[in-house]
């Protein structure tokens, strides 16, 4: 039987409790197409880093290399610890070690669900840079306390950074409807993003089958709202796409359906898969939170391993789920009776 090794790192609030429930479906969906999931648990997190002084061990990167792919909950309980300290502890050191640069996230209406707009007939892809960009954490403060302080941040954007995402970009466009937008703000910023526009021009040329539109963020910003189904795929720089895609999970109905995938597209180092909902302190431990995002980037995981079938296998279980109205009101269904109606749904 074939077999893969998964990391999980639950993290903090809410993310036990949904990658408690992602796995009890995964689990479900393997046996059911005969192969197996091995979990090994880490308790790294806001809690670890107050006992350590970590937000994982200084062997932890290595500790991951090994595994297949990595199931991450949520991470931050900003009352404890400074998201700045969690974030750049946990989340941004592996998504860069494993050179993980597309953070893939998928927008869309699930069956069932209600969300802001008119519009419901959107299919919306969104390809984020994961690993440099804006979040390069090039800088510094001087002066620090003083009239004369001073903070400087650097956004770093290379060649080889720009033209891969673009091209996994690309490549996505060729497998759905053949439509990238690439976001940018080059009237304003006429360095990194008039960069950007001009390699997004030269590699145009490698894919005639895919009609590229270069917008400005706001711009895409408010066609995200005003027109999403006429997007297809999406990419943009590190912030860009991070703000998009709040934009993406609002109009598919909330953070507890919004997906996502870090991925290493030569899978030379494990990808990794979470939710993009945070650790939600105010609901921490009361058995509410929304598990279906956190399923969703597990049937994402399942496909990237190869596991087609039992992937489509789980989002047809989603889908049943809340087409009869199970997990569309937020806090109206317990976790554990959401994931119970989502493996029923697989037999």
């Amino acid at each position: 039987m074939k077999s893969y090794s998964i990391a999980m790192i639950p993290g903090d609030g809410i993310g036990s409790d949904v990658t408690a429930a992602a796995w009890t479906v995964l689990e479900a969906a393997a046996k059911h197409a005969g192969f197996a999931l091995t979990a090994t648990e880490f308790p790294w997190s806001c809690k670890f880093y107050k006992d350590t002084g970590r937000m994982m061990p200084e062997d932890g990167i290595e500790t991951l290399r090994g595994f297949d792919a990595i199931l991450l909950g949520a991470v931050g309980w900003p009352a404890e610890v400074p998201d700045s300290v969690s974030l750049h502890g946990l989340l941004l050191p592996i998504r860069k070690a494993f050179v993980q640069y597309a953070n893939i996230r998928p927008h869309r209406l699930l069956p069932g669900v209600t969300g802001p707009l008119r519009a419901e007939g959107f299919d919306i892809l969104c390809i984020r840079e994961n690993t440099e960009g804006e979040y390069s954490g090039a800088g510094g403060r001087v002066h620090q306390g003083t009239a004369d302080e001073v903070a400087v941040e650097t956004s770093i954007f290379t060649r080889a950074g720009v033209e891969r995402i673009l091209r996994f970009g690309f490549e996505q466009a060729q497998a759905r409807r053949g439509k990238l937008a690439s976001v940018t703000k080059s009237n304003a910023q006429k360095y990194s993003m008039v960069f950007w526009d001009e390699i997004t021009r030269k590699l145009a040329a490698d894919y005639p089958d895919v009609t590229v539109t270069s917008y400005h963020v706001d711009a895409l910003a408010a066609r995200m709202i005003m027109a999403p189904e006429s997007l297809d795929v999406v990419v943009a720089s590190n912030l860009f796409g991070d703000i998009l895609t709040d934009i993406g999970a609002a109009i598919q109905g909330g953070l507890g359906y919004a997906a996502s995938a870090n991925i290493n597209p030569d899978r030379s180092a494990p990808s990794m898969f979470e939710p993009v909902h945070g650790s939600a302190p105010d609901i921490a431990h009361q058995g509410i939170a929304n598990p279906i995002a956190t399923i969703w980037s597990g049937a994402m995981m399942l496909e990237h391993l190869g596991e087609r079938a039992a992937a489509d296998r789980v989002m047809q279980a989603v889908e049943a789920t809340t087409v009869r109205g199970m997990g569309t009101i937020a806090g109206k269904d317990r976790t554990d009776v959401i994931t119970a109606a989502v493996v029923a749904a697989l037999t």
